[in-house]
């Protein structure tokens, strides 16, 4: 169980090897990209270029997305329960899906996971603007359902970095010294008994509302310059830009899909290892049972998590190979993972 693991074959056999051998509730985190249910068939031809529209006539068939309606929910409510049995109980399921099918497929994962345990409906904005001359708007997201198997799973609380023009907009003031601010209310609202409603600086607060914090605590920050009053004799916390750098992360996420990528519907690799650092601890095991291109394997071992890998297309194998060979993380002296066929 200390190995990372590839596997060539159906996810549904690997997973059963896989809860036979060891691994039910070891694992973590999941994140599956699994087919769309679009119809379509991807490809790869002899160069390495992808054809998901247009394809050579050497393109090799990476695999293909033609199970639709509920054989689609069915087929993939099947390996659902298998993931769910594998999950630790502070393990995370991360599915990728698109608009068309994705609120059908969180009806199925409410009924596996429970209701109580749905955390986000995450929009990724995956491409540019869109100019089609068609009835509707342009498509630039599709969406991952983010699912707890228990009520208290791996939790990083991650955060992202504030753009120069974020922090320019919301810290919109100077101070004496060049240090960039903006001041919020000191007071909330609905009204309450004892510290948070008594007078400061002889104040009340306003009808109806109370202050965020004991007068006590008000007292210090005045002192020590984080109150700023108004001409009007209106106190304010002060907040400064350098102080908040970072803010916690949303529920719409910019990662782009690759322009030249490696295989049909690869995903970002930034993404990738957003959620591993979110929802995973060093050495916690990380599984992709439709792993594909191998991205979220290859976030995981940057993260320093142990990984599970499997898909039973031949392309996609080789493409695994590849990648974990291109990025130093896979030589014939030192394999880091251990490969075999079912």
């Amino acid at each position: 169980m200390d190995k990372n693991l590839l596997i060539k074959g159906d996810n549904i056999d690997a997973m059963h090897w896989l809860l036979a051998n060891g691994y039910r509730g070891k694992i973590d985190l999941v994140y599956i990209d699994p087919p769309f249910a679009t119809g379509g068939t991807f490809a790869v031809d002899n160069d390495g270029r992808v054809a998901t529209i247009s394809k050579s006539s050497d393109s090799f068939l990476a695999y293909s997305d033609t199970i639709k309606g509920r054989e689609f929910i069915t087929y993939l409510k099947e390996r659902i329960v298998l993931i769910y049995e594998l999950l630790s109980e502070q393990g995370s399921l991360y599915l990728h899906i698109d608009y068309k099918i994705g609120h059908y497929v969180k009806v199925m994962l409410d009924e596996v996971f429970g209701m109580e345990h749905f955390r986000n409906d995450i929009t990724r904005i995956k491409c540019n603007p869109k100019n089609f001359e068609r009835v509707g708007y342009g498509n630039i997201k599709d969406l991952i359902l983010f699912y707890s198997k228990g009520k208290q799973p791996i939790w990083n609380n991650p955060h992202v970095k504030s753009c120069e023009e974020r922090i320019s907009t919301l810290y919109n003031k100077v101070d004496s010294s060049g240090r960039r601010y903006t001041t919020v209310p000191i007071h909330a609202p609905g009204e309450t008994k004892g510290e948070t409603s008594k007078a400061f600086k002889g104040i009340f607060p306003p009808k109806g509302r109370h202050w965020r914090c004991s007068v006590e605590e008000l007292e210090k920050l005045d002192a020590s310059g984080l109150i700023e009053w108004s001409k009007n004799g209106n106190p304010r916390k002060i907040n400064y830009a350098d102080e908040h750098l970072t803010r916690k992360a949303q529920d719409i996420w910019e990662f782009k899909d690759p322009t030249n990528p490696m295989y049909p519907t690869e995903k970002n690799l930034e993404m990738l290892k957003f959620i591993v650092e979110a929802s995973s601890v060093p050495n916690s095991i990380v599984m992709d049972c439709f792993c594909g291109s191998g991205t979220t394997l290859q976030a995981a071992d940057l993260c320093n998590r142990r990984w599970i890998g499997v898909d039973n297309s031949d392309v996609a194998i080789k493409t695994v190979f590849k990648r974990l060979v291109k990025h130093d993380l896979f030589s014939e002296t030192d394999r880091k993972f251990e490969y075999f066929e079912l």
